[in-house]
């Protein structure tokens, strides 16, 4: 392909997709394509979907058909659709809106430059595939763009733990960890690049179990005890873990490894042993609390996040009220809150569903609590000194804004020459999201 041609991404859903965005931007990239940052005039518009919520398909649906007109007034553009619900969903995207060009799966966007010569040939590509190579070993090495101070690193995909409420397994497939040394090699390009914080990434994280360089495997905790010894790596996080995966060494590492943030994202979804049961969880509210404690004690500061699923098939309000004493019991920083909705294909969409306005009544109510958590867990940083990282410039003149340890988001007045700097930050204020800050 000679010239060059712009690329519009638009990302759904979590942050492993805002990864794979990024690689394949760079796998087109090789092929001639310069991103840009709106789809009119674009060459190439991808849609990388994400098949968690309800009606993720018919969202994407709707927003093809917004791409109607512009591919009306551009019949070369091409218009393609990535990730989760082009995995779930295949052959039907193209059937159902013909305009579509390219459905690639979330194991098979390595492939990219190989469709988009099917393309260039006027045929239509489509790979949904699960396959054996690794696809992170046929994506493009050099990555030179400079970064901001903060990226995502995804080192595990896929799940094994098929809740019967997820869609994961199947769109995403079993669990996978890439090489420890790839791994290195990615953060230290990363931080060459300007990168300052590093965040892990997996559907189970913390079930990271990848190939040493000297044989054998590698846990999640040496795997970051690792990467904390390159130089200008200042900061660590990780995300998503599941509660059976906590092992020993990753709650010691909490405690003994300076450079993993205080903060950590634990879902438990229900307080109720028996919904955890139906949720086919393989843990109970009972020993997640435990968990928690033995966490708390390795890292006292621990700011804590979790996912809660309300209305899950044949919840009642004594399940429901157990989950609210959980969160009492627990105290979040913060976490997310969903009331259940039923995913095609998998067990718990089989199943008598939960009256509708008594599963919002139960959301509205948990969320209400957890509001509350969250906004004493901010008040109370008032008066303390805070480690930020500066990513941006702020809404106001003057302002710049970036994360604490804790995750809490800090504005101060200072100077954009602070973005991509660490430095002590005294809190002076708490707002409705966000701290107010003096330097130090």
């Amino acid at each position: 392909m000679t010239g060059t041609k712009k690329l519009y991404v638009k990302t759904y859903g979590c942050q492993m997709n805002v990864y794979d965005s990024e690689r394949m931007a760079e796998a087109l990239g090789a092929d001639g394509y310069e991103q840009v940052d709106t789809p009119e005039g674009a060459d190439m518009i991808l849609l990388n979907t994400c098949h968690i919520r309800e009606k993720a398909a018919e969202k994407v649906y709707s927003e093809l058909g917004r791409l109607k007109p512009l591919r009306e007034a551009n019949p070369d553009l091409k218009i393609g659709v990535a990730g989760c619900v082009a995995q779930a969903e295949g052959e039907e995207i193209m059937r159902r809106q013909p305009m579509v060009d390219l459905v690639v799966g979330p194991q098979t966007y390595h492939r990219l430059p190989k469709m988009m010569e099917a393309l260039g040939r006027g045929e239509k590509a489509l790979d949904t595939d699960f396959p054996e190579e690794d696809k992170f070993a046929h994506l493009p090495k050099d990555r030179r763009a400079k970064r901001g101070p903060t990226a995502f690193l995804t080192v595990q995909e896929g799940c094994d733990k098929f809740c019967s409420f997820c869609v994961v397994p199947y769109t995403r497939g079993a669990e996978v960890s890439r090489p420890v040394e790839r791994l290195l090699r990615e953060a230290r390009d990363l931080v060459e690049r300007g990168v300052r914080e590093i965040t892990l990434l997996g559907q189970n994280v913390n079930a990271y179990h990848g190939a040493g360089p000297e044989g054998g495997e590698w846990g999640l905790a040496r795997l970051i005890r690792t990467m904390a010894a390159i130089d200008g790596l200042e900061r660590i996080r990780f995300t998503t873990s599941h509660p059976n995966d906590m092992e020993d060494d990753l709650i010691a590492a909490h405690g003994d490894c300076d450079k993993l943030m205080p903060y950590l994202h634990l879902p438990v979804q229900s307080g109720s042993d028996r919904i955890l049961k139906a949720m086919n969880r393989k843990h109970t509210a009972g020993g997640y609390i435990r968990l928690i404690e033995r966490i708390r004690a390795a890292r006292p500061d621990l700011a804590l996040s979790g996912d809660f699923i309300v209305g899950f098939p044949g919840e009642t309000e004594a399940d429901f009220q157990a989950t609210l004493d959980l969160v009492a019991e627990v105290g979040y920083a913060s976490a997310y809150s969903f009331k259940y909705s039923p995913r095609p294909g998998t067990p718990a969409a089989e199943r008598a569903q939960v009256d509708p306005a008594e599963a919002d009544d139960r959301l509205q109510r948990l969320q209400a609590l957890i509001t509350s958590q969250q906004r004493a867990a901010q008040d109370a940083m008032v008066g303390r000194r805070v480690s930020v990282l500066f990513e941006k410039p702020g809404r106001m003149p003057g302002q710049v804004v970036g994360k604490s340890e804790y995750l809490h988001a800090v504005h101060v007045q200072g100077d954009a020459d602070l973005i991509g700097r660490i430095a002590a930050v005294d809190v002076v204020e708490s707002g409705p999201n966000s701290l107010a800050g003096l330097l130090v």
